[in-house]
């Protein structure tokens, strides 16, 4: 067998810390938490010392008294790869799409996607949204869909110290704050043909779980009263009517506080 063979290239030690990894990644589950429905736990039936060579190597960390170890996103990059390399197949949308920020030939796409998502009083300009790309590429995830190179999806923000939306948010790119504590979301796009798959949840929770690893304090986001439920299943809190009059519609402001562990 292929796995026969590579485990044969490498040393008992490495075997079991790959594997271990891989385990743990397979095995990883939804947090049952109102406020971190976003962590993917895995329990911690490993072997005490590869864990915690594996938290050397900062691919995963391990909570003070709990029964549960966490992968970094690094780690679930890695397992990824050693999935590829064994030719095991992973559980979820990783399968199908990469996950990873957009690229700046890749604006176009963005672009019309979002003209395709939104009508056109909610729709991000094109100079808008090519200047948040320009300006905040790190903040702008997408999902690219394997099979052909192409966007199929993004969930995309600017960072701030501020804690309420505003809609100059969503033409002043400057208003960026590379730094800042919160994010304010500024856009869930998935087109059509790629929706009833969970990959807007997907592109959310990856977005959650990235920017906990950046010490982020709180995302905000704006929506139509028709998608509040959809966000609180998330774990985003309605806070109530917005201040928000984009596109001459009513909005609800919706938080999620990223919980430090």
């Amino acid at each position: 067998m292929n796995m026969n063979r590579n485990m044969n290239k490498k040393s008992r030690k490495q075997a079991v810390e790959e594997l271990s990894l891989m385990l743990l990644y397979l095995t990883r589950f939804q947090e049952n938490n109102e406020y971190c429905k976003y962590l993917e736990p895995s329990w911690k039936g490993y072997d005490f010392d590869t864990l915690n060579v594996l938290e050397q190597k900062e691919l995963l960390y391990q909570p003070k008294k709990s029964k549960c170890v966490y992968l970094s996103e690094e780690g679930k990059e890695y397992a990824r790869k050693l999935l590829a390399e064994y030719h095991l197949a992973d559980k979820d949308l990783m399968e199908k799409y990469e996950f990873r920020s957009i690229r700046q030939e890749e604006a176009e796409q963005a672009v019309l996607i979002e003209q395709i998502c939104f009508p056109p009083n909610e729709a991000c300009s094109e100079k808008c949204m090519k200047e948040r790309i320009a300006k905040a590429p790190e903040l702008f995830l997408v999902a690219v869909d394997k099979t052909n190179g192409k966007l199929a999806g993004f969930l995309n923000g600017l960072a701030t110290d501020e804690y309420s939306f505003r809609d100059d948010f969503f033409t002043d790119a400057d208003l960026h704050k590379q730094d800042g504590q919160n994010i304010m979301l500024l856009g869930l796009d998935v087109l059509p043909e790629y929706r009833k798959q969970g990959l807007a949840r997907e592109l959310v929770f990856q977005y959650l779980r990235r920017e906990r690893e950046n010490d982020r304090g709180m995302l905000v986001l704006t929506c139509l009263q028709n998608k509040v439920k959809m966000y609180k299943k998330m774990g985003f809190v309605d806070r109530g009517i917005a201040d928000s009059t984009w596109g001459g519609e009513e909005w609800h402001e919706m938080t999620y506080r990223i919980e430090f562990i």
